[in-house]
């Protein structure tokens, strides 16, 4: 048998196939753009769906090796030799071309002669009603009859158990190939085969017939045209190829298992192998576009990370250290994935924010979780109901799977269906809230007629601004009709169009559509399907199906439009050279008065970076660089160095626009030179998510609007100032000194009167279990000033607690203290003042001696206030 690393297998296979007429397929990003069934490609197929559906066929046969991401079996990682969250799948596949003879003869090949694996190893099996299948093993392949195992449909069935459970549509049976470890690895029962689940087989390839369509119980029929669908799991193969047990002993993870077991002291186990798993599937997962967040797909790689967080306290790892394995996993990676290499450090950047808000959520939590437990135990209770579960996690950030883990080391079960129930509740809130009004013809419903039109539009708006054209169809409510008349609203589909409907983030044109008998203003544009919708409001006349019109855009805002889209192609270029090459664009929108364009970086931009890109940006507009269009094959374009958008499938053959030294792939519209672009003005830089920030910007007239308009705001400034505008700056410093001057002489009164009252105020604490407790309101005063009233307690007190609230702006402000004795105890500022704080709608945090909290409204502070003294003295009681 062959020694391959997991490069050389990975390149084996797809050299194999093509060898015999496949075509070398790009794995598909992790989330499939036209797919909304589904969270993330989860299998080799899955990008083929429109030709296993008999469509879009322009290549019958077709290899791949895709990336994929699972959770159904998120609880196995790490305990099992080969169950993964991101896994590399190799696959072959026909659509209507070879069938099961060539595909068995093949997978059979490449494993023995390829491969060189000893036949002697293999066993395969075949769904118990398939003898064709079993025929081309038995007589064509000559496999051992005992080495031919016939399983029932749940085994050997896509989808499995596909005839009598569903779901209806297209499915097969399937043939796997199973690699033999060895008697010393099984259960060592004289049955023992690949159906037994002691470990000693490894089912290392699926080879799936598709030649039914089930239509109901048990009721198949047979397809016209019969398909292949393979799937060869990467880390099991290479593991088989190693020679070792499970998959977490291969090359690719040898380095960062290493790594993870340096930081743990040397211990290993399966808390290293799902570390291992998830930072490999966060990887990948945030450079395909995907961001840690609180919906959908960011909630999974926001789970992973924590999950993985929580692993390496498990082993005794406290500090974030994930983010310091992945330049270890994007160089095990760098050959067949170099974009890894590139963003690494962004990713890095991105996964340590994270690291560090989990650590926050624990502490927060874990304070939350003592308390609830307590309140539980005193009234013997080993149920945790779901409203506090939920409250766990909508209000303090803390994961249901860690509260889970938690509550079971505890002896305590978690009532899920309730959490579950209020969970449901929540995002039907949120769907709710979200809905946008039905009935309004621009929604552009994907469900009307309209989507199911098949109707054609052919562009011209790349080299013209106006068009003759025909009216091929009319929508009025997004129902067909053949006429529409005046100050109706409706959607027109054109046979020729100059017109750009919205897409890849730049705004639709408008204009309008006139003859001698109508004129209706175009006020949207969208593409379904192959055809470009005007979404119309007739001003005069009547337009009917088979009228010609001429169809004129508004010029002004299309110039405006193609300024904004070249500026950002220039502004990403100048991103890039000014913060480094692992700035991909991240979302961007085009409008008519600005751009905006988010991008990945780990840190804000200061002054003198943001002055440097925009100055990068006017020197590319003033060389007045020619704007040139392409179009060329997808692979010579990314070769030649086009950059593509992260996130976005591309076709065939692309658009490439080259602006200077900027080159990437876009069908939007843009300027003939980077000179007519006419000024790029900066107007904001913030952020957007963990490792995404956001520009805005402004070019041509409105960039020059802008410029005097903060001209003429200068000039009112230094008028009120009583200055000259050249001397605005000294003038406004001037005036900050002599406010801070007042201000500090204010503090140090109210100070001088707070410590002329400090007797008072102490023969007013509260003693709780020998700790003296002030809880006072001070409005009016702000941070500095409670901070000082309590370190001069702090200074008095031996052991003491201390809360001050505060009205200032209609907000509201918690400070909190504790003296050093009572921080030893694990009696933290930070957790007391976050949870007081919760109670008016914010929250806070600090050090274990000096905390600070807040709320936007000032509303229940003494609500807030008033239950601190029950707070506090339940967290004494803990301790």
């Amino acid at each position: 048998m062959r020694q391959l690393s997991t490069d050389e297998l990975r390149r084996a296979f797809l050299d194999f196939f093509e060898s015999r007429g496949h075509k070398v397929v790009q794995s598909d990003m992790l989330v499939p753009k036209d797919d909304p069934t589904v969270l993330f490609t989860s299998a080799g197929m899955n990008q083929f769906k429109e030709q296993f559906l008999g469509k879009n066929i322009t290549f019958k046969r077709a290899t791949t090796c895709q990336k994929c991401l699972r959770t159904d079996d998120l609880d196995k990682v790490g305990k099992t030799s080969s169950h993964h969250t991101f896994f590399e799948m190799l696959g072959n596949f026909s659509f209507g071309d070879y069938f099961k003879e060539e595909a068995i003869a093949w997978a059979w090949e490449f494993m023995t002669k390829v491969l060189e694996v000893p036949p002697e190893r293999l066993w395969v099996s075949v769904y118990k009603d398939d003898a064709e299948a079993y025929k081309v093993w038995l007589d064509k392949i000559k496999i051992p009859k005992d080495k031919i195992v016939q399983l029932g449909e749940k085994d050997n069935f896509w989808p499995s158990e596909a005839p009598s459970n569903g779901p209806n549509g297209p499915c097969g049976p399937c043939s796997e190939i199973f690699y033999d470890q060895g008697k010393e690895y099984g259960c060592g029962e004289p049955a023992c085969g690949p159906s037994c689940g002691c470990g000693r087989f490894v089912e290392v390839w699926n080879l799936v017939f598709t030649q039914f369509e089930r239509f109901g119980e048990n009721k198949l029929t047979a397809l016209p045209s019969r398909n292949i669908d393979t799937g060869m799991g990467l880390e099991r193969m290479s593991a088989v190829m190693q020679g070792v047990y499970t998959n977490f002993e291969v090359d690719i993870f040898r380095p960062v298992i290493d790594e993870i077991a340096k930081q743990a002291g040397g211990s290993r186990g399966p808390a290293l192998s799902a570390i291992a798993d998830h930072a490999r599937a966060v990887l990948f997962a945030i450079c395909d576009g995907v961001l840690p967040s609180n919906e959908e797909r960011g909630y999974v790689v926001r789970k992973l990370i924590r999950k993985a967080s929580w692993h390496a306290r498990q082993l005794g790892i406290e500090e974030p250290f994930l983010y310091k394995l992945i330049p270890i996993l994007a160089k095990a990676y760098a050959s067949p994935y170099p974009e890894l290499l590139q963003r690494r450090e962004n990713v890095s950047r991105i996964i340590l924010s994270e690291e560090e808000k989990f650590a926050q959520t624990l502490v927060l939590g874990q304070a939350m979780i003592d308390e609830l437990f307590a309140e539980l135990e005193s009234q013997k209770k080993k149920l945790v109901p779901g409203e506090l579960i939920f409250k766990l996690y909508d209000t303090y950030g803390f994961p249901v799977e860690l509260t889970s883990l938690i509550a079971k080391e505890r002896g305590y079960e978690l009532d899920i269906a309730g959490y579950e129930s209020l969970m449901a509740q929540q995002k039907e809130r949120a769907k709710q809230k979200s809905a946008i009004l039905q009935g309004v013809v621009f929604a552009g419903s994907s469900s009307s007629e309209l989507a199911q039109a098949q109707a054609k539009t052919e562009f011209l708006g790349y080299d013209a601004d106006s068009c003759k054209a025909r009216v091929t169809g009319i929508f009025k409510d997004e129902k067909p009709c053949g006429v529409i008349g005046e100050k109706e609203a409706g959607i027109v589909i054109l046979d020729k169009s100059v017109f750009y409907a919205e897409s890849g983030g730049q705004a639709a044109d408008r204009g309008e559509l006139a003859n001698e008998d109508a004129r209706a203003s175009v006020l949207d544009v969208k593409y379904f399907g192959s055809a470009i919708a005007h979404y119309v409001e007739v001003n005069s006349g009547k337009l009917r199906v088979g009228d010609e019109v001429t169809a004129s855009l508004d010029l002004q805002r299309r110039q405006d439009l193609m300024r904004n889209h070249t500026a950002t192609h220039l502004l990403q270029r100048a991103l890039r050279e000014v913060l480094g090459e692992h700035v991909q664009q991240a979302g961007s929108l085009v409008d008519q008065e600005k751009l905006r364009f988010d991008f990945t970086h780990f840190a804000a931009l200061d002054e003198r970076a943001l002055n440097r890109v925009e100055e990068i940006v006017n020197e590319k507009i003033l060389r007045n660089d020619k704007v040139l269009t392409n179009e060329m094959p997808a692979q010579e374009a990314i070769k030649s160095g086009a950059m593509a958008l992260f996130g976005e499938k591309y076709g065939q053959t692309v658009r490439v626009v080259r602006a200077g030294e900027s080159m990437e792939l876009c069908g939007g519209t843009h300027a003939r030179t980077t000179g007519e672009i006419g000024l790029f003005k900066i107007i904001s830089e913030g952020s957007v998510q963990s490792g995404v920030r956001r520009i805005e910007a402004q070019t041509g007239r409105w960039a020059c609007k802008k410029v005097k308009e903060d001209t003429e705001m200068l000039k009112e400034l230094a008028a009120s100032l009583r200055c000259a505008p050249g001397e605005t700056l000294e003038a406004l410093e001037r005036l900050i000194e002599k406010a801070k001057s007042l201000e500090k002489g204010i503090t140090n009164a109210a100070a001088k009167k707070f410590e002329q009252s400090l007797d008072s105020l102490l023969s007013r604490a509260k003693d709780l279990r020998g700790v003296s407790v002030i809880v006072e309101r001070f409005d009016g005063a702000g941070d500095d000033l409670l901070r000082r009233n309590i370190d001069l307690l702090r200074q008095r007190v031996k052991s003491g607690i201390f809360v001050f609230g505060s009205k200032v702006d209609e907000r509201a402000i918690f400070i909190c203290g504790v003296t050093d004795d009572l921080a030893k105890r694990a009696v933290r500022a930070g957790d007391l003042v976050n949870r007081i704080a919760a109670i008016a709608g914010g929250s806070g945090g600090g050090r274990p001696q000096l905390a600070k909290g807040g709320a936007k409204d000032a509303a229940l502070l003494d609500e807030a206030l008033s239950r601190a003294m029950d707070i506090i003295k339940k967290q004494l009681e803990s301790v």
